[in-house]
């Protein structure tokens, strides 16, 4: 599968591993696309699993609508959910990472009986993160989100008066990313469109509907995070066990950045490995 459809937009996928091997569908984040994923995925292929990994809405070239509505939460979880229909898997593993997590958690809450089990990296559940936010150090660690509400004015900020995004490589450096790493997100950022797109996800948060977030998730769930995350602080990752009913592993990667799949794959796809065999298709 290099492409899949839902409804009149075009998604482009990197599929990888044996075609008929359990099925892991990898999430990318903010400001990532899949390629993000090619550290993990080798390691996932070498024993036995099919990987898949798409440009989320927004990333791909055929996917990206104009309107901030075209990017609530509904709409990226029904394309996750067009990727496993396409693939032709009844469950799947469920891994994301940062915005990916969080449509991880959407699809977990609204279909738990087409995964087998989820991995969501760096971002919590939604309640205890949105708790977090006015009760402790995540409100300041999350201002970024506020800034992106703004029309415009972000992508001036990002791409700087030459549109080289040399912002953007600048932010991510500060995050801890590695440099060659933010070169290549900073790069994708510069296709037209695709930065006002990615963050019309930040936009569209308020036009959510954020009445199933408050459930408890039932899929075996765990839950990667690093100590240090300047993202994502201490209170909602902890907090996170709170909310999920089904088996739970809360796994906490110490003295790493946000950047989990970039910067430490072999430790994600180790514990990603081991939870899968716990918990196969």
């Amino acid at each position: 599968m290099e492409q899949f459809r839902r409804g009149g937009l075009v998604f482009d996928v990197i599929d990888d591993g044996p075609a008929d091997g359990p099925v892991v569908v990898l999430l990318h984040g903010f400001p990532q696309r899949n390629t993000s994923w090619e550290a993990v995925t080798a390691r996932l292929t070498a024993h036995g699993y099919r990987c898949l990994a798409p440009n989320q809405r927004g990333y791909s070239p055929g996917a990206r609508p104009l309107r901030r509505r075209d990017y609530r939460m509904s709409e990226l979880v029904d394309d996750v959910l067009a990727l496993i229909d396409d693939s032709g898997a009844d469950r799947v593993h469920l891994v994301g990472h940062d915005w990916g997590a969080a449509v991880g958690w959407g699809l977990a809450l609204r279909h738990p009986h087409r995964l087998a089990s989820f991995s969501p990296i760096s971002v919590p559940h939604p309640v205890p993160f949105l708790r977090a936010i006015p009760t402790s150090r995540q409100g300041l660690a999350s201002w970024y989100m506020y800034v992106a509400q703004l029309p415009r004015l972000p992508e001036r900020l990002l791409l700087g008066r030459d549109g080289s995004g040399i912002r953007i490589t600048d932010a991510l450096l500060r995050g801890g990313q590695a440099a060659v790493h933010a070169q290549r997100d900073t790069e994708a950022m510069l296709e037209p469109g695709m930065l006002t797109a990615a963050l019309n996800w930040y936009r569209a948060m308020l036009l959510s509907d954020s009445g199933e977030i408050k459930h408890r998730v039932r899929v075996p769930t765990m839950y990667i995070w690093s100590d240090g995350d300047t993202a994502i602080t201490a209170k909602p990752a902890h907090d996170t066990a709170n909310y999920v009913a089904g088996p739970y592993r809360f796994e906490t990667i110490r003295g790493a950045s946000h950047w989990l799949p970039d910067e430490e794959p072999d430790t994600v796809a180790g514990l990603l490995l081991e939870w899968f065999a716990a918990h196969p298709l």
